[in-house]
């Protein structure tokens, strides 16, 4: 998807709530050259295929680099696998490396920091922002010269997102508000947000912002009563029936994401809790269940390769396996 001359867009489709809609993966620099790729999916097939077959069949490019907004699986799984079969060079947040750890490849790995610039050939310059809040290592992008922001998962295309901390979130959300063009966001997740006769891309950073002020006063809300709740009660009287319930757990994430920060500022107290002591027969028994699960997958994986292997040999040689002797043809 053409976003402008010098801005693709690879939208991998999904069907995980956390996830809504796409996956995306971005590819900036000219048609036919060295790119810059933000993100690279999930390290699974339909992530690998999808970029391979939109730079060969359509973009016709090569990946220079390939940088990621942030160490989650999704948008790093395929570090290694770009470094090894698209002889990329692989760039990731400063403080991003040790939460990578096992998904980066031997060489051919640079860090980017705040404040770092990217120069790619026709005179792209694309600005690196950290901005954590969803994660620790959070990093937007920016072509200030086009006004498009590359947001990762501090922003999505049509939800709001999960954070872990508040504070760190709230100031990135109000420094990417003073950002001098922002006509196109590009989110890790969903449709891009650009500007409308109805509407602007800022629009949607000053309702990020609404938003989890407004959650602070329905969290407030709730403690009025002077009763103890915990997050999890709260999340159930905020939210109700209103989302999907596999997005619970992460509702309740950002209900304490909330609570810590009201508590760092002195506005809440919290109990200590009592937590449960595993039961060490109950984990052993879970991590031997676990490692044997893992094996299965892989034996399944092996076989599935295996399986098409041999489908492929059947085509390279005659059909022995149906005929004792096949029949034979001759001029009448």
């Amino acid at each position: 998807m053409k976003i402008s001359d010098n801005v693709r867009m690879v939208p991998v489709p999904e069907d995980q709530p956390m996830r809504p809609t796409s996956t995306n993966i971005y590819i900036i620099g000219q048609r036919g050259g060295q790119t810059l790729t933000i993100d690279s999916g999930e390290a699974i097939d339909k992530f690998r295929w999808m970029l391979r077959g939109y730079l060969a069949a359509i973009d016709h490019s090569e990946i220079g680099v390939a940088a990621i907004t942030h160490h989650h699986f999704d948008h790093s799984g395929n570090l290694k696998h770009v470094n090894e079969h698209l002889k990329a060079e692989v760039a990731v947040p400063e403080n991003g490396v040790k939460l990578l750890r096992g998904r980066l490849p031997k060489d051919g790995v640079k860090t980017y920091a705040d404040g770092d610039t990217i120069e790619l050939d026709g005179g792209i310059r694309v600005q690196v922002m950290t901005s954590p809040g969803h994660s620790v290592d959070s990093l937007c992008y920016y072509i200030e010269e086009e006004g498009i922001l590359f947001t990762g998962d501090t922003i999505l295309g049509n939800t709001t997102s999960v954070v872990g901390d508040v504070n760190s979130y709230m100031a990135s959300l109000r420094r990417l508000l003073e950002l001098p063009n922002v006509q196109v966001l590009c989110p890790g997740h969903g449709p891009l947000i650009r500007d409308t006769e109805e509407a602007k891309a800022r629009d949607r950073l000053e309702m990020y912002v609404a938003h989890r002020q407004m959650r602070e006063d329905q969290i407030l809300e709730q403690l009025q009563d002077g009763e103890p709740k915990t997050s999890w009660q709260i999340m159930e009287a905020i939210y109700g029936d209103t989302i999907d319930k596999r997005l619970r757990r992460a509702a309740d994430g950002n209900v304490q994401a909330h609570l810590k920060s009201l508590q760092k500022s002195g506005v809440v107290k919290a109990s200590r809790g009592v937590k449960k002591r595993p039961n060490p027969a109950t984990v052993a028994r879970s991590k031997a269940k676990e490692t044997a699960n893992r094996k299965i997958i892989q034996q399944g994986k092996k076989l599935d390769k295996a399986q098409r292997n041999r489908i492929l040999a059947q085509q390279e040689n005659p059909p022995t396996d149906q005929w004792k002797t096949p029949p034979s043809y001759q001029l009448r």
